[in-house]
């Protein structure tokens, strides 16, 4: 018996480059960025080069909109960040989410441009990896100390909060008061 069942959503194009220095990263980064739609994130010599297609595009977009009507419905501010660099060089850690977010956070924020290594980090990143990911990405986020990780594999939302050090799976998304 013959099943028609739907091809696998492939949601992003990755290329990994292992051992590879803070500057080399930068050198590339600065090369690229302005020149592709990738995204780059970067964990202790680990480079991972992302393109996003059609898919992935589609669910962050969905994912963005609950977070806006979310806050809307609760009478809250936001901030949201884009796809904006998040950098310690400090740490050797570097990402560029779907989305960052400031929500509890919001007022230490709101009237100027975002500076990690004074201002706290977004009280929430989203990310949509479909196709797999080589970088531990809950655990770069919670060494970045990011308070909370939404992350949606396709099929699969996960809300990760910091928890000791580390990012833990839970039902209420912290950076709402609930």
């Amino acid at each position: 018996m013959y099943l028609d069942t739907p091809a696998p959503v492939k949601g992003e194009n990755r290329m990994v480059f292992r051992s590879l220095e803070w500057s080399a990263f930068q050198q590339i980064r600065q090369l690229l960025a302005g020149r592709t739609q990738a995204r780059f994130t970067y964990d202790n010599g680990v480079l991972e080069i992302t393109m996003p297609l059609e898919g992935h595009e589609r669910f962050s977009r969905l994912i963005e909109l609950f977070i806006r009507i979310l806050v809307v419905e609760l009478g809250l501010k936001l901030k949201s960040m884009g796809s904006t660099t998040l950098a310690r060089e400090d740490l050797l850690k570097s990402a560029e989410p779907d989305n960052g977010y400031y929500i509890q956070n919001y007022a230490l924020v709101a009237d100027h441009e975002v500076d990690l290594v004074t201002d706290p980090p977004p009280d929430l990143v989203v990310e949509v990896d479909i196709t797999h990911t080589d970088i531990q990405k809950n655990d770069l986020y919670a060494d970045l100390g990011v308070p909370e990780f939404w992350r949606f594999n396709g099929r699969e939302w996960r809300i990760l909060p910091l928890v000791e050090g580390g990012m833990r799976s839970a039902r209420s998304p912290q950076p709402f008061p609930w």
